[in-house]
């Protein structure tokens, strides 16, 4: 299954999961890029959806369904399945509640659309107040292979390593993965994200000192990641 990044509006980010004829379109605002995109390729849209129910993500919907005749997947029908078919593949749909109470992943191979869940460089933010969920969700994200390709549903590379860099100055990882920045392109590993990012790392013994420093609880695991994401 090939995965396509759209870039629209300031900085969102939308795609499609296709095979030899037909495509998945996810959080679509690109949508006449993405009809260009199906014309030349000889492919069919045969569906379209969300990671979750924000407008910046559902805005090309009306407009990709009336241009392709494609199947809308909504949230209500996100909520009762845990994958989708496409050629003859599953599309896994793993539900990650925190940053919305709908806000899914699809995972496809090696793939992980992670909408507003997972960030480049960054956690999202918690939208829904609902923090254990959301540590749930993130757990779920950590349990993948460290080889899956994260893609997410804004380009904020620049912006969450500043704030990578303030919380671990002397992480000279961060200048490597800024060198590596493409925004023509916005992905990294797994490995990458959790290489980076500090909200993904709330148990290793240089995050759990550094929130001990700052007074914040670190008795459990959860107290370690809410205290973490209080630093955003």
């Amino acid at each position: 299954m090939k995965v396509v990044q759209f870039r629209y509006g300031v900085d969102n980010l939308g795609y499609l999961l296709h095979g030899d004829e037909f495509a998945l379109a996810i959080d679509g605002g690109a949508a006449e890029e993405i009809m260009n995109y199906l014309s030349s390729n000889g492919l069919k849209l045969k569906f379209v959806t969300n990671t979750h129910s924000h407008r910046d993500h559902t805005c090309g919907n009306s407009e990709l369904l009336r241009l392709s005749g494609a199947e809308l997947i909504n949230g209500e029908d996100l909520g009762r399945t845990t994958k989708i078919e496409l050629e003859g593949e599953s599309i896994r749909v793993m539900h990650t509640p925190g940053h919305t109470a709908d806000s899914v992943c699809f995972s496809c191979g090696n793939v992980l659309i992670a909408g507003d869940t997972l960030f480049n460089g960054k956690v999202g933010r918690c939208f829904t107040g609902d923090f254990r969920g959301f540590f749930q969700s993130i757990k779920r994200i950590l349990a993948l292979p460290v080889s899956t390709v994260l893609y997410a549903g804004h380009d904020y590379v620049l912006e969450y390593l500043d704030t990578a860099a303030k919380l671990e100055p002397d992480d000279t990882f961060i200048g490597n993965y800024r060198e590596r920045y493409n925004p023509d392109l916005v992905r990294a590993t797994l490995e990458e994200e959790i290489r980076v990012d500090p909200f993904l790392r709330f148990n290793e013994p240089e995050i759990v000192n550094m929130l001990k420093d700052k007074g914040l609880p670190v008795g459990t695991e959860f107290d370690r990641f809410r205290s973490i994401m209080s630093l955003m």
